[in-house]
């Protein structure tokens, strides 16, 4: 399987300033804060939506030089994800996350919540210091989409009527708004046509729902070591994913566990094992081909180059983690 180190060689360089940069955003003002982020930053994460966005910035800017506002740019992408992490975690009270100790674990929920937080307004400060009042527009309303997810998802636990569009729709939320929305706002930084910014924007979109639907598989198909939680955490605590909205078209009796929120001792393994028999997983792999294959075609705007080939690749590479 490509590694996402190879797959963003032509701007590793350009994620490895972006790993000192966001460490000096926040700055030494606040000694524990400083502390979570340095943590945070330090963190072996794919930086996926910072890639994108210095992808395809250097695939529409003439020299492939670039500018400071588009470094910012993706700075503040992450900064963003970051800062929703960090909140999801408090709220899924998850102990880990990629195998290590979450912020809240190890600093405590006040010291994440304020750590996220802070995040948010500093990257909110850095945003309106770009001055362009179209991307500052695009990246708030990310900020509103995030929110929206988590309370949709919130409302829906354990909801086994749940309706696929209403699934995809909270993973645009919660995971595709912001890849789709800085995708764009890269564009529009590089001065690029109102089509081609468009073209980014459902790049962004559909590549972020096939990473969120590849996710929500390898919940089911994954190992606790390489998924750094337990396998089934979603399932146990309510989110209803899209393998478990197939399987339910298959399995009736798994709606009978989802009901009673699996509270007898056996009712987890038991609803794992009917999402396994089913089709959900396999559909669900079907979903997710489907999206990364509309977000390439997306990229046809694009001229041949080593970042457009890389942000082709990166759609194999999404669908790949599932083999």
């Amino acid at each position: 399987m490509t590694s996402t180190t190879s797959l963003f060689s032509p701007v590793e360089a350009d994620l490895r300033l972006l790993t000192e940069n966001l460490k000096k955003l926040v700055g030494a003002r606040h000694p524990i804060l400083f502390a979570a982020a340095e943590y945070l930053f330090g963190a072996r994460g794919k930086r996926v939506r910072p890639a994108i966005v210095l992808l395809l910035s250097r695939a529409t800017i003439p020299d492939r030089q670039l500018t400071p506002r588009h470094r910012r740019l993706a700075a503040i992408t992450e900064m963003i994800h970051t800062a929703s992490l960090v909140h999801d975690d408090v709220v899924d009270e998850s102990e880990v996350r990629r195998g290590v100790p979450t912020v809240h674990s190890r600093f405590g929920n006040r010291v994440a919540v304020l750590a996220g937080d802070f995040l948010f307004a500093q990257s909110s400060w850095y945003l309106a210091n770009l001055d362009n009042l179209e991307v500052v527009k695009l990246l708030s309303e990310v900020i509103m989409d995030l929110a929206e997810g988590e309370i949709q998802q919130g409302l829906n636990r354990f909801d086994s009527h749940l309706s696929i569009e209403a699934y995809l729709e909270k993973s645009y939320y919660k995971t595709a708004s912001l890849i789709a929305n800085s995708a764009k706002a890269a564009g529009i930084l590089s001065e690029v046509t109102a089509e081609m910014a468009e073209d980014f924007y459902q790049y962004g979109r559909h590549i972020g729902l096939a990473f969120q639907i590849v996710d929500d598989i390898l919940d089911f198909t994954g190992s606790t070591e390489s998924l750094g939680k337990n396998a089934g955490s979603d399932l146990q605590s309510g989110n209803l994913t899209a393998p478990v909205l197939f399987a339910l078209e298959e399995k009736p009796y798994l709606e009978v566990l989802i009901e009673r929120e699996f509270a007898e001792a056996d009712d987890l393994e038991k609803a794992m094992t009917l999402i396994k028999e089913s089709n959900g997983i396999s559909r669900s792999r079907e979903l997710a081909a489907h999206h990364a294959e509309v977000a390439v075609k997306h990229l046809n705007c694009l001229e041949p180059s080593e970042c457009s080939e890389a942000l082709v690749k990166l759609a194999d590479y999404v669908l790949s983690r599932l083999y």
